[in-house]
């Protein structure tokens, strides 16, 4: 069970996880990002220019978690910025606007390093009678790619906190798994602090672990 305020002040932080957005211009990336970090939507939200980011601190499973969420300008002479972007990144929403088909036709070129969590997000599905892009075609889409997929509405307040919890609590859930194995090799049980080192996440992470996948394998 996840919870999470929107102050971040004197609190103990066990991880940090750097989740970045991804998409084509005014699909909405900036929106649902306020939305997640302080829960606001503004009607003249601005093009973003290069990158900026915000964080939110929550609490799984009882530890102290605290989300950097980055957001990139989604202009075409912008996408050189993404490898230095993705640097460090544990998760990624991909986003893309269900009332403007190339944006999600363009999400392959998009594509995000496979060893991290991807969501793939359908935003403002608050205009349902504009859609464009049929949720069946995207559910086809994160399927086959092995990606887990809402639609959300940052207007509306839709699936966006449920997607941010979906990557973060996934990606802790590895995490977790991983420093049991470390936890195992080491005779002083110091797991260590993850903040700020680059963790690669055996694949297919991405896929929504089904019951029988939960158990342990020994490698």
């Amino acid at each position: 069970m996840a919870s999470g305020g929107y102050g971040d002040a004197n609190q103990k932080i066990d991880y940090v996880f750097k989740v970045v957005l991804i998409g084509d211009s005014a699909v909405g990336k900036s929106q649902i990002l306020s939305r997640f970090a302080r829960n606001e939507f503004s009607l003249d939200s601005k093009a973003t220019i290069g990158v900026e980011f915000q964080t939110r601190t929550l609490v799984i499973q009882h530890k102290s978690v605290k989300a950097q969420i980055w957001d990139t300008a989604g202009q075409e002479r912008y996408r050189a910025v993404t490898s230095a972007y993705y640097r460090g990144a544990v998760g990624a929403m991909l986003v893309y606007d269900i009332t403007k088909r190339q944006t999600f036709d363009h999400i392959p070129r998009w594509h995000a390093d496979k060893n991290i969590v991807i969501i793939l997000i359908g935003n403002k599905c608050d205009l349902e009678s504009q859609r464009a892009v049929p949720t069946e075609d995207a559910k086809e889409f994160a399927e086959k790619e092995g990606l887990f997929f809402l639609e959300t509405s940052a207007l509306e307040a839709t699936n966006v906190e449920t997607a941010f919890l979906t990557v973060l609590t996934e990606i802790f859930n590895i995490v977790n798994k991983k420093n049991l194995v470390a936890g195992e090799d080491q005779s002083n049980g110091n797991l260590g602090s993850l903040a700020g080192k680059k963790i690669i996440i055996p694949g297919p992470a991405q896929e929504i672990p089904t019951k029988s996948k939960m158990c342990c394998k020994s490698s």
